[in-house]
């Protein structure tokens, strides 16, 4: 029914296109990264491979997404090069499992779900109604073609379903909910002792000898990795200069090749029952002619459809299928929708997917904006300089290239010959920075031979849609092993908080031990002039509190009556803090409270997460997950 979809879309799929990263792979699958014949293997699921070069695929189109996500707050250093690799195979290998566990299972999406998707997608969307040419303009862009889309869409729409079916199931009790209550709105009283590691560092000194030991055992923490500056040159579409007003002959020039873009082509609001074929098609006719008996009998169309439709995606709505122009339908559907007359049904109409009621509802005739409409003057105008500026982009960036290349040693002939200024980056290792030393492209790039020993220029880099960067090493310094002179303020503060924090931990754990034996609290901090703090009764997500402190605070045991429980944890800044439980209250549930309710659908829906990542490792396991270990990534310590 939704052969020719590709000719018409316009909806639900943007977040596919623009936002891979909430599901990653559902759409477009691993046999969307291309793969060589040698290329090796890094997982098997089931019998299909994921391969090195898929994997490195995924693990670029996904450092590109975050770069775009993130613009100039992205920093390489930002990510952990290893644990995002490895992420990124879980996920191709998860994906991978759903979707064979779908097949086996026989799930599918109909073409109603795939339609009403499509038509839901805003980046397919023009006048906030769904448009052919946006759609296919919207895949082209990313590479791809309607046919293909299509069938990738269908693919994640089942595989959503298999998620649904176990997500979809989850529950709790009533009992579940009110333990939850009561844990969520506990109170706890107590007190804690705070030693702090700074005041102790005073009373520490640290020899010469002590600093000269730490660096000759711990040299290889101590080297200034290598570094560079770059020069370059930013050629960028969207920094050119717009065309001055072109005649408006020109503008009508560029009218008529684009008249289609102004018209809206007729549009008929379409309804069906769907009588699917089963075992016996001659069955399901007859079903269809009694149908069609009881409309012409005067039976409401929308109250048929709910009632008999096998659409699942149309029958709630009374088998609306929406506005649908030329193309949209298989060619029967559509030959029997463009005969009917508003308000008329159609005969039985034999489909693949079975035999159809058709309801023409209302005709939308076809409409052309004027060239005189100021609307499209603008429009027009926007058309010719984008045209212009992308032409023009085109044509620097063909000169960037040669030229850098016929000026090897310099940019200067560049910039002049392009009026293009000349940057510089700060110093940036192989880890990155912000801004272009952010780009991976760039990174792996710099740092290449013809760049750090030859001196080169680089080749023309995108950085960006329609913005690419060359360029040349303008400062260098090698990796090299520090002088201890450069360090020995640093190791000599390490050493002194690392005997601070010895010497506040002893004192701690003595104050520990005396209230364990029976020491009064009070007591037991006059005698060593500490000060407690009393925050009194609270909850675990109590506000102004270290919650450090308060995870510790509430993984202590309850108190036994008229008795402290004692804790000690550490906290990141390094100072020690004792902790004196005193009492513990629960929270009392309130089930008409709209609150628990509300935080009992948040616990349910936590408990379906684990049940499908439980179903998820079953259905892992049952297929066969062959998973190799991933070489480690090379990574150098930051800049100093």
């Amino acid at each position: 029914m939704l052969q020719s979809i590709r000719d018409r879309l316009t909806g639900p799929i943007v977040w596919v296109i623009v936002a891979l990263i909430a599901i990653p792979f559902a759409f477009w699958g691993v046999e969307s990264f291309q793969s060589g014949g040698g290329d090796p293997t890094v997982a098997k699921v089931g019998d299909q491979k994921i391969t090195e070069a898929q994997l490195q695929a995924a693990y670029d189109q996904r450092m590109r997404q975050l770069q775009q996500m993130l613009g100039e707050s992205f920093r390489a250093d930002m990510i952990e090069p290893q644990r995002f690799r490895e992420g990124v195979l879980q996920e191709m290998i998860q994906e991978t499992t759903l979707r064979q566990h779908a097949k086996s299972a026989g799930y599918t999406a109909t073409d109603a779900a795939l339609l009403t998707t499509l038509n839901t997608i805003p980046a397919f969307q023009k006048d906030g109604k769904f448009s052919a040419e946006t759609y296919k303009e919207a895949l082209a862009r990313q590479g791809m073609t309607p046919q293909s889309f299509e069938a990738q869409l269908r693919d994640g729409l089942t595989i959503d379903q298999v998620r649904e079916s176990v997500l979809g199931s989850g529950f709790v009790t009533s009992a579940e909910s009110a333990a939850a209550w009561r844990l969520a709105r506990q109170e706890r009283t107590f007190s804690y002792v705070s030693f702090k590691t700074a005041s102790y560092e005073p009373a520490v000194s640290v020899s010469e000898e002590a600093v000269q030991k730490y660096f000759a055992d711990n040299t290889a923490r101590y080297h200034a990795p290598e570094r560079l500056k770059l020069q370059y040159v930013e050629l960028a579409l969207d920094e050119l200069p717009p065309a001055p007003e072109p005649e408006a002959a020109v503008l009508k020039a560029v009218y008529d090749a684009d008249l289609a873009r102004f018209s809206t082509p007729e549009e008929r609001r379409a309804s069906h029952i769907l009588i699917n074929f089963g075992a016996d098609k001659e069955a399901a006719e007859k079903k269809a002619l009694s149908l069609k008996a009881r409309l012409d009998s005067g039976a409401d169309f929308a109250a048929l459809a709910r009632e008999a439709s096998d659409d699942p995606g149309s029958k709630s709505g009374g088998g609306d299928l929406g506005w649908v122009r030329r193309g949209l339908m298989t060619p029967k559907f559509e030959q029997a929708l463009y005969e009917l007359q508003p308000g008329k049904v159609s005969a039985p109409v034999e489909t693949e997917f079975g035999w159809h009621l058709i309801k023409l509802s209302e005709v939308k005739a076809a409409q052309t904006k004027p060239f005189t409409d100021p609307a499209v003057q603008a429009e027009l105008l926007q058309t010719y300089r984008q045209r212009d500026a992308q032409q023009r982009y085109q044509d620097l960036a063909e000169k960037l290239g040669q030229l850098a290349f016929e000026n090897a040693a310099s940019l200067d002939p560049v910039a002049k010959e392009l009026k293009l200024e000349l940057k510089t980056t700060d110093w940036l290792g192989r880890t990155g920075g912000s801004g272009l030393a952010a780009n991976p492209d760039v990174l792996k790039a710099a740092f290449a031979p013809e760049i750090i020993q030859d001196g080169e220029n680089s080749k023309p880099l995108a950085v960006g849609e329609n913005r690419q960067v060359v360029f040349r090493k303008a400062e260098y310094e090698a990796a090299r092993p520090r002088k201890l002179e450069e360090v020995a303020d640093s190791i000599r503060a390490e050493l002194k908080q690392q005997a601070a924090k010895a010497k506040a931990s002893a004192d701690a754990d003595a104050l520990v031990k005396a209230l364990n034996e029976g020491a009064v609290f009070e007591s037991a901090l006059a005698e060593r002039q500490l000060t407690a703090t009393s925050p009194g009764s609270v909850r675990r997500n109590a506000e102004g509190l270290d919650k450090q402190i308060l995870a510790a605070l509430f993984k202590l045991p309850r108190p036994a009556a008229s008795k402290l429980q004692i804790g000690k944890t550490q906290l990141d800044s390094g100072d020690i803090v004792v902790l004196a439980l005193s009492g513990v209250r629960d929270g009392t549930p309130m089930p008409e409270d709209p609150e628990f309710q509300r935080e009992g659908a948040q616990l349910r829906d936590a408990l379906s997460g684990a049940e499908f990542a439980g179903f998820r490792a079953n259905v892992e396991k049952d297929i066969g997950v062959d998973r190799k270990a991933l070489p480690p990534v090379e990574t150098i310590a930051e800049n100093p």
